[in-house]
Protein backbone atom coordinates (compact mmCIF):
# COMPACT_ATOMS: atom_id res chain seq x y z
CA UNK A 1 0.00 0.00 0.00
CA UNK A 2 3.09 2.57 0.68
CA UNK A 3 4.25 1.94 -2.82
CA UNK A 4 1.10 3.21 -3.96
CA UNK A 5 0.60 6.15 -1.61
CA UNK A 6 3.84 7.63 -3.12
CA UNK A 7 2.55 6.85 -6.42
CA UNK A 8 -0.17 8.74 -5.56
CA UNK A 9 1.87 11.47 -4.16
CA UNK A 10 4.60 11.78 -6.78
CA UNK A 11 1.40 12.50 -9.31
CA UNK A 12 0.12 15.15 -7.02
CA UNK A 13 3.31 16.80 -6.28
CA UNK A 14 3.58 16.78 -10.30
CA UNK A 15 6.98 14.68 -10.30
CA UNK A 16 5.57 11.90 -12.53
CA UNK A 17 4.16 14.31 -14.73
CA UNK A 18 7.01 16.12 -15.21
CA UNK A 19 8.97 13.02 -16.23
CA UNK A 20 6.10 12.39 -18.60
CA UNK A 21 5.80 15.49 -19.81
CA UNK A 22 9.56 15.52 -20.65
CA UNK A 23 9.79 11.78 -22.25
CA UNK A 24 6.43 12.64 -24.69
CA UNK A 25 8.78 15.44 -26.04
CA UNK A 26 11.86 13.04 -26.45
CA UNK A 27 9.31 10.88 -28.10
CA UNK A 28 8.03 13.78 -30.46
CA UNK A 29 11.31 13.77 -31.69
CA UNK A 30 11.65 10.06 -32.20
CA UNK A 31 8.12 9.92 -34.23
CA UNK A 32 9.48 12.38 -36.69
CA UNK A 33 11.67 9.53 -38.08
CA UNK A 34 9.48 6.61 -37.65
CA UNK A 35 10.23 5.00 -41.43
CA UNK A 36 14.26 4.95 -39.91
CA UNK A 37 12.72 3.70 -37.12
CA UNK A 38 10.79 0.80 -38.52
CA UNK A 39 13.67 -0.14 -40.28
CA UNK A 40 15.99 -0.05 -37.24
CA UNK A 41 13.68 -2.00 -35.35
CA UNK A 42 13.19 -4.13 -38.16
CA UNK A 43 16.63 -5.42 -38.27
CA UNK A 44 16.80 -5.64 -34.35
CA UNK A 45 13.97 -8.41 -33.88
CA UNK A 46 15.71 -10.14 -37.54
CA UNK A 47 19.05 -10.14 -35.37
CA UNK A 48 16.80 -11.65 -32.44
CA UNK A 49 15.80 -13.88 -34.65
CA UNK A 50 19.02 -14.70 -35.79
CA UNK A 51 20.29 -15.47 -32.58
CA UNK A 52 17.57 -17.71 -31.18
CA UNK A 53 17.87 -19.50 -34.34
CA UNK A 54 21.10 -20.53 -33.88
CA UNK A 55 20.98 -21.48 -30.43
CA UNK A 56 19.06 -23.85 -31.39
CA UNK A 57 20.94 -24.86 -34.36
CA UNK A 58 23.75 -25.10 -31.65
CA UNK A 59 21.82 -27.56 -29.91
CA UNK A 60 21.13 -29.82 -33.06
CA UNK A 61 25.06 -29.75 -33.58
CA UNK A 62 25.83 -30.92 -29.92
CA UNK A 63 23.07 -33.59 -29.85
CA UNK A 64 23.82 -34.85 -32.61
CA UNK A 65 28.22 -34.68 -32.37
CA UNK A 66 27.64 -36.21 -28.85
CA UNK A 67 24.84 -38.80 -29.58
CA UNK A 68 27.33 -39.85 -32.77
CA UNK A 69 24.17 -39.02 -34.98
CA UNK A 70 25.66 -37.36 -38.30
CA UNK A 71 22.41 -36.85 -40.27
CA UNK A 72 21.72 -33.18 -41.15
CA UNK A 73 25.11 -32.44 -38.86
CA UNK A 74 26.61 -30.63 -42.09
CA UNK A 75 23.45 -28.37 -43.34
CA UNK A 76 22.88 -27.59 -39.29
CA UNK A 77 26.68 -26.33 -39.65
CA UNK A 78 26.13 -24.56 -42.60
CA UNK A 79 23.02 -22.79 -41.32
CA UNK A 80 24.80 -22.18 -37.95
CA UNK A 81 28.03 -20.02 -39.93
CA UNK A 82 24.92 -18.45 -41.76
CA UNK A 83 23.05 -17.02 -39.14
CA UNK A 84 26.01 -15.82 -37.22
CA UNK A 85 27.20 -14.22 -40.55
CA UNK A 86 23.87 -12.24 -40.93
CA UNK A 87 23.68 -11.04 -37.96
CA UNK A 88 27.28 -9.03 -38.56
CA UNK A 89 25.31 -7.81 -41.43
CA UNK A 90 22.43 -6.83 -39.98
CA UNK A 91 24.36 -5.18 -36.98
CA UNK A 92 26.51 -3.54 -39.80
CA UNK A 93 23.59 -2.05 -41.26
CA UNK A 94 21.51 -0.93 -38.30
CA UNK A 95 24.97 1.14 -37.03
CA UNK A 96 24.94 2.76 -40.13
CA UNK A 97 20.82 3.29 -40.45
CA UNK A 98 21.71 4.46 -36.17
CA UNK A 99 24.72 6.94 -37.48
CA UNK A 100 22.60 8.20 -40.72
CA UNK A 101 19.53 8.77 -37.96
CA UNK A 102 21.63 10.06 -35.01
CA UNK A 103 23.20 13.22 -37.53
CA UNK A 104 19.65 14.03 -38.84
CA UNK A 105 17.83 14.34 -34.94
CA UNK A 106 20.64 15.95 -33.28
CA UNK A 107 20.72 18.45 -36.25
CA UNK A 108 17.05 18.72 -36.02
CA UNK A 109 17.02 19.05 -32.05
CA UNK A 110 19.44 21.74 -32.07
CA UNK A 111 18.54 23.93 -34.80
CA UNK A 112 15.27 23.86 -33.12
CA UNK A 113 16.63 24.59 -30.11
CA UNK A 114 18.81 27.37 -31.50
CA UNK A 115 15.85 28.91 -33.21
CA UNK A 116 13.46 29.17 -30.31
CA UNK A 117 15.93 30.72 -28.29
CA UNK A 118 16.52 32.94 -30.77
CA UNK A 119 13.24 33.89 -30.84
CA UNK A 120 12.80 34.26 -26.72
CA UNK A 121 11.74 37.38 -24.89
CA UNK A 122 15.30 38.80 -23.92
CA UNK A 123 14.36 39.84 -20.49
CA UNK A 124 13.52 36.45 -19.80
CA UNK A 125 16.62 34.49 -21.27
CA UNK A 126 18.56 36.61 -19.35
CA UNK A 127 17.74 34.67 -15.96
CA UNK A 128 20.05 32.26 -17.49
CA UNK A 129 23.84 32.08 -17.75
CA UNK A 130 25.13 32.01 -21.55
CA UNK A 131 27.26 29.16 -20.52
CA UNK A 132 24.32 27.57 -18.89
CA UNK A 133 22.26 27.94 -22.19
CA UNK A 134 25.38 26.66 -24.37
CA UNK A 135 25.69 23.52 -22.15
CA UNK A 136 22.02 22.72 -23.00
CA UNK A 137 22.20 23.29 -26.49
CA UNK A 138 25.13 21.17 -26.67
CA UNK A 139 25.73 18.73 -24.05
CA UNK A 140 21.85 18.09 -22.93
CA UNK A 141 20.88 17.56 -26.63
CA UNK A 142 23.70 15.17 -27.24
CA UNK A 143 21.41 13.26 -24.43
CA UNK A 144 18.68 13.82 -25.52
CA UNK A 145 19.64 12.32 -29.51
CA UNK A 146 21.09 8.95 -27.87
CA UNK A 147 17.32 8.78 -26.72
CA UNK A 148 15.76 9.32 -29.95
CA UNK A 149 17.51 6.59 -31.38
CA UNK A 150 17.77 4.53 -28.57
CA UNK A 151 14.55 4.23 -25.99
CA UNK A 152 11.62 3.41 -28.76
CA UNK A 153 13.96 1.41 -30.96
CA UNK A 154 16.02 -0.53 -28.39
CA UNK A 155 12.77 -0.88 -25.59
CA UNK A 156 10.54 -2.99 -28.58
CA UNK A 157 13.59 -4.74 -29.26
CA UNK A 158 14.40 -5.76 -25.54
CA UNK A 159 10.76 -6.81 -25.14
CA UNK A 160 10.56 -8.78 -28.20
CA UNK A 161 13.46 -10.62 -27.57
CA UNK A 162 12.82 -11.17 -23.30
CA UNK A 163 9.19 -12.27 -24.70
CA UNK A 164 10.47 -14.79 -27.49
CA UNK A 165 13.29 -16.02 -25.18
CA UNK A 166 11.00 -16.83 -22.03
CA UNK A 167 8.49 -18.50 -24.39
CA UNK A 168 11.04 -20.81 -26.19
CA UNK A 169 12.69 -21.86 -22.38
CA UNK A 170 8.87 -22.31 -21.61
CA UNK A 171 8.23 -24.66 -24.30
CA UNK A 172 11.11 -26.93 -23.08
CA UNK A 173 11.31 -26.27 -19.52
CA UNK A 174 8.81 -24.18 -17.27
CA UNK A 175 10.70 -24.88 -14.37
CA UNK A 176 13.69 -23.36 -15.47
CA UNK A 177 11.78 -20.61 -17.12
CA UNK A 178 10.57 -19.36 -13.65
CA UNK A 179 14.06 -20.12 -12.25
CA UNK A 180 15.29 -17.46 -15.26
CA UNK A 181 12.69 -14.90 -13.94
CA UNK A 182 13.51 -14.96 -9.78
CA UNK A 183 15.61 -11.54 -10.67
CA UNK A 184 12.56 -9.96 -12.16
CA UNK A 185 11.23 -8.90 -8.73
CA UNK A 186 13.97 -8.04 -7.00
CA UNK A 187 15.09 -5.87 -10.33
CA UNK A 188 11.60 -4.14 -10.33
CA UNK A 189 11.82 -3.42 -6.14
CA UNK A 190 14.51 -1.84 -6.47
CA UNK A 191 14.11 0.32 -9.58
CA UNK A 192 10.50 1.78 -8.26
CA UNK A 193 13.03 2.40 -4.79
CA UNK A 194 15.81 4.21 -6.55
CA UNK A 195 13.67 5.84 -9.17
CA UNK A 196 13.77 9.25 -7.16
CA UNK A 197 16.96 9.35 -6.36
CA UNK A 198 18.30 8.53 -10.15
CA UNK A 199 16.32 11.75 -10.85
CA UNK A 200 18.35 13.70 -8.43
CA UNK A 201 21.60 12.28 -9.30
CA UNK A 202 20.73 13.07 -12.72
CA UNK A 203 19.91 16.88 -12.08
CA UNK A 204 22.93 17.63 -9.71
CA UNK A 205 25.19 16.07 -12.36
CA UNK A 206 23.61 18.18 -15.20
CA UNK A 207 23.83 21.42 -12.85
CA UNK A 208 27.27 20.99 -12.18
CA UNK A 209 28.14 20.30 -15.54
CA UNK A 210 26.47 23.56 -16.71
CA UNK A 211 28.73 25.39 -13.97
CA UNK A 212 32.03 23.94 -14.98
CA UNK A 213 30.85 25.24 -18.87
CA UNK A 214 29.40 28.41 -17.88
CA UNK A 215 33.02 29.11 -15.90
CA UNK A 216 35.19 28.29 -18.56
CA UNK A 217 33.32 30.39 -21.35
CA UNK A 218 32.97 33.07 -18.60
CA UNK A 219 36.97 33.01 -18.47
CA UNK A 220 38.05 33.08 -21.62
CA UNK A 221 35.34 35.32 -23.00
CA UNK A 222 37.37 37.95 -20.14
CA UNK A 223 41.08 37.05 -20.59
CA UNK A 224 42.62 39.78 -21.18
CA UNK A 225 40.62 42.01 -18.15
CA UNK A 226 41.60 38.48 -15.86
CA UNK A 227 45.20 38.85 -16.79
CA UNK A 228 45.24 42.80 -16.88
CA UNK A 229 43.69 42.31 -13.59
CA UNK A 230 46.12 40.25 -12.48
CA UNK A 231 43.79 37.57 -11.41
CA UNK A 232 45.45 34.32 -13.14
CA UNK A 233 45.77 32.58 -10.04
CA UNK A 234 42.59 33.51 -8.41
CA UNK A 235 40.59 31.94 -11.61
CA UNK A 236 43.19 28.57 -11.38
CA UNK A 237 41.93 27.94 -7.81
CA UNK A 238 38.39 29.21 -9.02
CA UNK A 239 38.71 26.41 -11.51
CA UNK A 240 39.18 23.99 -9.07
CA UNK A 241 37.22 24.56 -6.50
CA UNK A 242 34.33 24.49 -9.45
CA UNK A 243 35.78 21.03 -10.69
CA UNK A 244 35.58 20.14 -7.22
CA UNK A 245 32.18 20.32 -7.05
CA UNK A 246 31.97 18.40 -9.99
CA UNK A 247 34.09 15.56 -8.94
CA UNK A 248 31.64 15.26 -5.69
CA UNK A 249 29.11 14.96 -7.49
CA UNK A 250 30.39 12.60 -10.84
CA UNK A 251 31.76 10.72 -7.73
CA UNK A 252 28.35 10.43 -5.92
CA UNK A 253 26.25 9.27 -8.99
CA UNK A 254 29.52 6.77 -9.40
CA UNK A 255 28.90 5.74 -6.41
CA UNK A 256 25.14 4.68 -6.43
CA UNK A 257 25.66 3.35 -9.98
CA UNK A 258 28.24 1.04 -8.50
CA UNK A 259 26.31 -0.12 -5.60
CA UNK A 260 22.90 -0.77 -7.50
CA UNK A 261 25.08 -2.64 -10.21
CA UNK A 262 26.37 -4.95 -8.29
CA UNK A 263 22.74 -5.84 -6.31
CA UNK A 264 21.83 -6.14 -10.10
CA UNK A 265 24.79 -8.16 -10.79
CA UNK A 266 24.83 -10.90 -7.97
CA UNK A 267 21.15 -11.20 -8.40
CA UNK A 268 22.15 -12.34 -12.25
CA UNK A 269 24.89 -14.78 -11.03
CA UNK A 270 22.71 -16.30 -8.50
CA UNK A 271 19.62 -16.78 -10.88
CA UNK A 272 22.67 -18.30 -13.32
CA UNK A 273 23.66 -20.50 -10.34
CA UNK A 274 20.14 -21.75 -9.81
CA UNK A 275 19.79 -22.14 -13.74
CA UNK A 276 22.93 -23.94 -14.09
CA UNK A 277 22.12 -26.44 -10.95
CA UNK A 278 18.85 -27.66 -12.54
CA UNK A 279 19.91 -27.85 -15.99
CA UNK A 280 23.09 -30.22 -15.03
CA UNK A 281 20.54 -31.99 -12.56
CA UNK A 282 17.85 -32.40 -15.47
CA UNK A 283 21.19 -33.84 -17.41
CA UNK A 284 22.20 -36.57 -14.60
CA UNK A 285 18.68 -37.91 -14.98
CA UNK A 286 18.86 -37.87 -18.27
CA UNK A 287 15.57 -35.90 -18.96
CA UNK A 288 17.76 -33.65 -21.16
CA UNK A 289 20.38 -34.23 -24.03
CA UNK A 290 23.76 -32.38 -23.54
CA UNK A 291 22.58 -29.51 -26.11
CA UNK A 292 19.58 -28.96 -24.41
CA UNK A 293 21.44 -28.20 -21.39
CA UNK A 294 23.28 -25.82 -23.45
CA UNK A 295 20.76 -24.37 -25.22
CA UNK A 296 19.05 -23.65 -21.50
CA UNK A 297 22.16 -22.25 -20.37
CA UNK A 298 22.25 -19.50 -23.31
CA UNK A 299 18.65 -18.80 -23.10
CA UNK A 300 19.06 -18.50 -19.26
CA UNK A 301 21.48 -16.47 -19.30
CA UNK A 302 20.28 -13.97 -22.35
CA UNK A 303 16.61 -13.82 -20.75
CA UNK A 304 18.54 -12.46 -17.74
CA UNK A 305 20.54 -9.99 -19.49
CA UNK A 306 17.61 -9.10 -21.34
CA UNK A 307 15.79 -8.36 -18.12
CA UNK A 308 18.72 -6.18 -17.02
CA UNK A 309 19.49 -4.20 -19.97
CA UNK A 310 15.62 -3.11 -20.27
CA UNK A 311 15.80 -1.96 -16.42
CA UNK A 312 18.81 -0.27 -16.97
CA UNK A 313 17.18 1.34 -19.49
CA UNK A 314 15.22 3.47 -16.42
CA UNK A 315 18.64 5.18 -15.87
CA UNK A 316 18.98 6.10 -19.16
CA UNK A 317 15.67 7.16 -19.53
CA UNK A 318 15.71 9.21 -16.26
CA UNK A 319 18.81 10.56 -17.51
CA UNK A 320 17.65 11.55 -21.13
CA UNK A 321 14.26 13.35 -19.64
CA UNK A 322 16.59 15.57 -17.09
CA UNK A 323 18.15 16.83 -20.58
CA UNK A 324 14.74 17.08 -22.00
CA UNK A 325 13.37 18.89 -19.24
CA UNK A 326 16.70 21.39 -19.12
CA UNK A 327 16.15 22.03 -22.91
CA UNK A 328 12.09 22.75 -22.56
CA UNK A 329 13.06 25.19 -19.76
CA UNK A 330 14.52 27.38 -22.38
CA UNK A 331 12.22 26.85 -25.38
CA UNK A 332 9.33 27.40 -23.31
CA UNK A 333 10.31 30.17 -22.18
CA UNK A 334 7.60 33.48 -23.21
CA UNK A 335 8.66 34.27 -27.17
CA UNK A 336 8.69 37.50 -28.81
CA UNK A 337 5.97 38.81 -30.36
CA UNK A 338 6.33 39.01 -33.83
CA UNK A 339 2.52 39.27 -34.93
CA UNK A 340 3.26 42.49 -36.86
CA UNK A 341 5.89 40.94 -39.41
CA UNK A 342 3.86 41.85 -42.29
CA UNK A 343 2.58 45.15 -41.60
CA UNK A 344 5.99 46.31 -40.31
CA UNK A 345 7.52 44.72 -43.87
CA UNK A 346 5.31 46.92 -45.74
CA UNK A 347 5.93 50.13 -43.39
CA UNK A 348 9.51 49.56 -43.99
CA UNK A 349 9.31 48.61 -48.55
CA UNK A 350 7.75 51.65 -48.35
CA UNK A 351 10.19 53.60 -46.32
CA UNK A 352 13.57 52.18 -47.30
CA UNK A 353 15.85 54.97 -46.48
CA UNK A 354 13.62 57.77 -44.20
CA UNK A 355 10.30 59.54 -43.70
CA UNK A 356 9.81 57.78 -40.64
CA UNK A 357 9.10 59.63 -36.83
CA UNK A 358 9.34 58.35 -33.74
CA UNK A 359 7.26 59.01 -31.01
CA UNK A 360 7.03 58.12 -27.17
CA UNK A 361 4.13 59.16 -24.95
CA UNK A 362 3.86 58.24 -20.87
CA UNK A 363 5.96 55.90 -21.71
CA UNK A 364 6.89 53.77 -18.72
CA UNK A 365 9.32 50.86 -18.07
CA UNK A 366 10.84 49.21 -15.20
CA UNK A 367 13.22 45.65 -15.26
CA UNK A 368 12.15 42.70 -13.56
CA UNK A 369 13.87 43.28 -10.26
CA UNK A 370 10.99 46.09 -9.82
CA UNK A 371 12.92 48.82 -10.57
CA UNK A 372 11.18 51.83 -12.81
CA UNK A 373 13.52 52.93 -15.20
CA UNK A 374 11.10 55.75 -17.19
CA UNK A 375 8.70 57.11 -15.82
CA UNK A 376 5.39 58.83 -17.96
CA UNK A 377 8.62 59.92 -20.58
CA UNK A 378 7.40 61.82 -24.07
CA UNK A 379 10.07 62.53 -27.12
CA UNK A 380 9.77 62.88 -30.49
CA UNK A 381 12.40 61.89 -33.72
CA UNK A 382 11.00 63.25 -37.00
CA UNK A 383 13.12 62.69 -40.37
CA UNK A 384 15.80 64.88 -41.01
CA UNK A 385 16.34 65.35 -37.11
CA UNK A 386 19.58 63.99 -35.19
CA UNK A 387 18.24 63.98 -31.53
CA UNK A 388 20.10 63.32 -28.48
CA UNK A 389 19.31 61.56 -25.30
CA UNK A 390 21.25 62.30 -22.07
CA UNK A 391 21.89 61.82 -18.93
CA UNK A 392 24.06 60.16 -15.99
CA UNK A 393 25.17 56.58 -16.29
CA UNK A 394 21.93 53.76 -15.36
CA UNK A 395 19.56 57.01 -15.98
CA UNK A 396 17.86 54.65 -18.76
CA UNK A 397 19.53 55.79 -21.89
CA UNK A 398 20.04 52.54 -23.23
CA UNK A 399 17.40 51.15 -21.55
CA UNK A 400 15.28 53.31 -23.83
CA UNK A 401 17.44 52.37 -27.38
CA UNK A 402 16.25 48.90 -26.18
CA UNK A 403 12.52 49.93 -26.53
CA UNK A 404 13.25 50.97 -29.44
CA UNK A 405 14.16 47.84 -30.88
CA UNK A 406 11.14 45.81 -29.41
CA UNK A 407 14.27 43.70 -26.97
CA UNK A 408 11.93 44.80 -24.13
CA UNK A 409 8.33 46.11 -24.04
CA UNK A 410 7.21 49.22 -22.42
CA UNK A 411 4.71 48.70 -19.32
CA UNK A 412 2.39 51.59 -20.24
CA UNK A 413 2.01 54.18 -22.55
CA UNK A 414 2.61 54.29 -26.01
CA UNK A 415 6.04 54.12 -28.16
CA UNK A 416 5.68 53.92 -32.13
CA UNK A 417 7.00 55.02 -35.86
CA UNK A 418 4.81 57.09 -37.90
CA UNK A 419 4.95 58.37 -41.09
CA UNK A 420 2.18 61.13 -41.08
CA UNK A 421 -0.57 58.58 -42.58
CA UNK A 422 0.18 55.21 -40.52
CA UNK A 423 1.65 54.05 -36.96
CA UNK A 424 3.01 50.92 -36.14
CA UNK A 425 3.64 49.70 -32.29
CA UNK A 426 7.36 49.64 -31.53
CA UNK A 427 7.60 45.72 -31.15
CA UNK A 428 10.31 43.02 -32.10
CA UNK A 429 8.32 43.43 -35.86
CA UNK A 430 9.26 46.90 -36.26
CA UNK A 431 13.18 46.04 -35.58
CA UNK A 432 13.77 46.11 -39.05
CA UNK A 433 13.25 50.01 -39.33
CA UNK A 434 16.13 50.65 -37.26
CA UNK A 435 20.26 50.19 -37.48
CA UNK A 436 21.53 49.95 -34.12
CA UNK A 437 25.41 50.79 -32.99
CA UNK A 438 26.25 50.19 -29.58
CA UNK A 439 29.01 50.89 -26.92
CA UNK A 440 30.14 47.49 -26.96
CA UNK A 441 31.83 46.07 -30.05
CA UNK A 442 29.45 43.64 -31.88
CA UNK A 443 31.76 42.27 -34.46
CA UNK A 444 32.11 38.59 -34.98
CA UNK A 445 34.47 36.16 -36.64
CA UNK A 446 34.69 36.49 -39.89
CA UNK A 447 36.25 39.45 -42.78
CA UNK A 448 35.43 42.68 -42.34
CA UNK A 449 33.40 42.18 -45.72
CA UNK A 450 31.23 39.63 -43.46
CA UNK A 451 30.45 41.91 -40.95
CA UNK A 452 29.78 44.83 -42.98
CA UNK A 453 27.10 43.25 -44.79
CA UNK A 454 25.47 41.52 -42.22
CA UNK A 455 22.82 44.83 -42.22
CA UNK A 456 22.79 44.63 -46.27
CA UNK A 457 23.92 41.37 -47.56
CA UNK A 458 23.26 42.51 -50.96
CA UNK A 459 25.78 45.51 -50.74
CA UNK A 460 28.62 45.53 -53.66
CA UNK A 461 32.43 46.70 -52.60
CA UNK A 462 31.85 50.01 -54.13
CA UNK A 463 29.27 50.20 -51.67
CA UNK A 464 31.64 49.08 -48.49
CA UNK A 465 33.89 51.59 -49.47
CA UNK A 466 32.12 54.44 -49.59
CA UNK A 467 30.42 53.14 -46.02
CA UNK A 468 34.05 53.20 -44.73
CA UNK A 469 34.77 56.23 -46.30
CA UNK A 470 32.06 58.06 -44.66
CA UNK A 471 33.24 56.36 -41.10
CA UNK A 472 36.80 57.33 -41.77
CA UNK A 473 37.51 53.88 -41.43
CA UNK A 474 38.41 53.22 -45.09
CA UNK A 475 42.40 54.10 -44.76
CA UNK A 476 42.99 51.96 -41.87
CA UNK A 477 41.05 48.58 -44.34
CA UNK A 478 43.06 50.02 -47.21
CA UNK A 479 46.44 49.74 -45.34
CA UNK A 480 45.77 45.98 -44.16
CA UNK A 481 47.20 43.41 -46.66
CA UNK A 482 43.59 41.47 -47.48
CA UNK A 483 42.25 44.75 -47.06
CA UNK A 484 38.08 44.02 -47.30
CA UNK A 485 38.66 40.69 -46.60
CA UNK A 486 41.24 41.13 -43.62
CA UNK A 487 39.97 38.75 -41.09
CA UNK A 488 38.16 39.75 -37.51
CA UNK A 489 39.19 38.12 -34.58
CA UNK A 490 36.19 36.92 -31.91
CA UNK A 491 35.19 39.93 -30.19
CA UNK A 492 36.60 42.58 -32.30
CA UNK A 493 40.58 41.37 -31.56
CA UNK A 494 43.12 42.94 -33.49
CA UNK A 495 41.82 46.55 -33.93
CA UNK A 496 41.36 49.21 -31.39
CA UNK A 497 38.28 50.48 -30.08
CA UNK A 498 38.30 53.43 -32.01
CA UNK A 499 38.65 51.37 -35.27
CA UNK A 500 35.84 48.83 -34.14
CA UNK A 501 33.59 52.22 -33.38
CA UNK A 502 34.34 53.25 -36.70
CA UNK A 503 33.89 50.03 -38.80
CA UNK A 504 30.23 49.56 -37.06
CA UNK A 505 29.03 52.92 -37.67
CA UNK A 506 30.05 52.10 -41.45
CA UNK A 507 27.98 48.79 -41.33
CA UNK A 508 25.15 51.36 -39.92
CA UNK A 509 25.82 53.92 -42.99
CA UNK A 510 24.75 50.56 -45.02
CA UNK A 511 21.62 49.58 -43.65
CA UNK A 512 18.43 50.36 -45.89
CA UNK A 513 16.28 51.34 -43.30
CA UNK A 514 14.26 54.57 -41.74
CA UNK A 515 15.89 55.09 -38.03
CA UNK A 516 19.49 55.06 -36.83
CA UNK A 517 20.47 54.19 -32.89
CA UNK A 518 23.53 55.37 -31.71
CA UNK A 519 24.42 54.60 -28.13
CA UNK A 520 27.60 56.28 -27.56
CA UNK A 521 28.76 55.75 -30.67
CA UNK A 522 32.13 58.05 -31.11
CA UNK A 523 33.32 57.95 -27.75
CA UNK A 524 36.47 56.53 -28.67
CA UNK A 525 36.82 58.54 -31.59
CA UNK A 526 38.89 61.60 -31.01
CA UNK A 527 37.67 65.35 -31.29
CA UNK A 528 38.85 65.86 -35.36
CA UNK A 529 37.35 62.19 -36.64
CA UNK A 530 33.99 62.55 -34.57
CA UNK A 531 33.04 65.76 -36.11
CA UNK A 532 33.95 64.70 -39.66
CA UNK A 533 32.05 61.10 -39.28
CA UNK A 534 29.10 63.62 -37.69
CA UNK A 535 29.19 65.77 -40.52
CA UNK A 536 29.01 62.91 -43.18
CA UNK A 537 26.04 61.11 -40.74
CA UNK A 538 24.61 64.87 -41.56
CA UNK A 539 25.05 64.80 -45.02
CA UNK A 540 23.98 61.16 -46.06
CA UNK A 541 21.30 60.70 -43.84
CA UNK A 542 19.08 63.50 -44.56
CA UNK A 543 15.83 61.66 -45.06
CA UNK A 544 16.59 59.28 -42.14
CA UNK A 545 15.58 59.98 -38.31
CA UNK A 546 18.71 59.49 -35.70
CA UNK A 547 18.30 59.17 -32.27
CA UNK A 548 22.14 59.37 -30.23
CA UNK A 549 23.04 59.00 -26.45
CA UNK A 550 26.00 61.07 -25.54
CA UNK A 551 28.21 62.83 -23.22
CA UNK A 552 30.05 64.29 -25.90
CA UNK A 553 29.70 68.06 -26.56
CA UNK A 554 30.52 67.55 -30.10
CA UNK A 555 27.72 65.65 -30.81
CA UNK A 556 25.71 67.88 -28.86
CA UNK A 557 26.23 70.65 -30.95
CA UNK A 558 25.27 68.49 -34.25
CA UNK A 559 21.88 67.89 -32.64
CA UNK A 560 18.41 69.46 -33.63
CA UNK A 561 17.29 68.83 -29.96
CA UNK A 562 18.22 67.44 -26.74
CA UNK A 563 16.71 65.47 -24.18
CA UNK A 564 17.55 64.18 -20.47
CA UNK A 565 16.48 61.52 -18.35
CA UNK A 566 16.97 62.18 -14.59
CA UNK A 567 15.01 60.11 -12.15
CA UNK A 568 13.50 57.85 -14.91
CA UNK A 569 11.96 61.53 -16.11
CA UNK A 570 12.66 63.20 -19.59
CA UNK A 571 12.80 66.53 -20.49
CA UNK A 572 13.92 68.72 -23.41
CA UNK A 573 16.84 71.14 -22.99
CA UNK A 574 17.20 74.19 -24.94
CA UNK A 575 20.36 74.22 -27.21
CA UNK A 576 23.05 76.37 -25.97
Amino acid sequence: MSFFRKIRQKIKDGSARELISELRWIANYSMRYKAAMVWYVLLGVFGVAMSLYAGVVSKRIIDAVTGYRYTGLREAAFAYITMQLLRVVSGSVSSRINAGIRVKVEHRIRADVYSSIMDTDWESLTAYHSGDVLSRVEGDVNTVTSGVLSWVPDLFTRLLQFGAIFALILYYDPTLAALALLSAPVTVIMSAFLMKRLRSHAKKMRTVSAQVTAFNEESFQNIQAIKSFGLTDLYNRRLQQVQGQYRDARLSYNRFHVNTSAVLSLTGILVTIACFGWSVLRLWKGHISYGTMTLFLQLASSLSATFTALVKMVPDMIGGATAAGRIMDLTELPKEDRSMDAQAEAFRQKHPGGGVSVVAQDLTYGYSTGETVLRNVAFRADPGEMVAIVGASGEGKTTLLRLLLGVVRPQAGKLCVADGEQELPVSPSTRRLFAYVPQNCTLFSGTVADNLRLMNQNATDAQLWEALRLACADDFIRALPKGLNSPVAEQGGGFSHGQLQRLMLARAFLAEVSVLLLDEATSALDPQTEARVLQNFTDSCKGRTCIVTTHRQGVLQVCDRIYRISDGAMNELAKA
